[in-house]
């Protein structure tokens, strides 16, 4: 596993593991990658309830509930798309923190929106913070960087939030 992102999941495992927390993910275009990463570490139980691979606009209507008119509108990459499914799923999970991740990995754009383009979103309590940002190179190169920058601003937000 890359370096920085063991740090970044060790680093959120102690705050969750301490606090007593439990956290749930949904994820679309990383589809696992981060669930993947977390598992891998041992004790990852303590704290880790549920992950969905919402990769189809269906699939986060009927998994998640998002609404359609929402993905109509906003679409399947949209940080409105983020902030919905990081509700979702806690509340699927019955979650303490969620964490989703959604956007384009590539080879080509999704409903017009450029590859790179990804959308997190962190559910805490009452808050929902989001981010978007814009990644480079293969589809691979895509969802590793995605993964690594959903877990950082996870670990951001429990800093600051929990």
């Amino acid at each position: 596993m890359d370096k920085n992102l063991l740090t970044v999941i060790k680093t959120i495992s102690g705050i969750l593991i301490n606090k007593n927390l439990r956290l749930s993910i949904a994820e679309s275009c990383t589809g696992g990658y981060v669930s993947n990463a977390l598992t891998d570490i041992p004790g990852v139980s303590k704290f880790f309830s549920l992950s969905v691979i919402s990769y189809s606009a269906e699939a986060k209507a009927s998994v998640l509930g998002i609404s359609r008119s929402l993905l109509k509108k906003h679409g399947t990459v949209s940080e409105e798309t983020a902030i919905e499914m990081a509700k979702a799923v806690r509340k699927l999970a019955s979650s303490d923190v969620s964490l989703s991740i959604t956007g384009v990995a590539g080879p080509s754009k999704t409903e017009g929106k450029g590859v790179g383009l990804v959308y997190f979103a962190v559910a805490a309590h009452n808050i929902v913070e989001s981010k978007g940002m814009k990644f480079s190179g293969t589809r691979t190169s895509i969802k590793k960087q995605a993964a690594l920058e959903a877990l950082k601003f996870l670990h951001q937000v429990l800093r600051v939030w929990i």
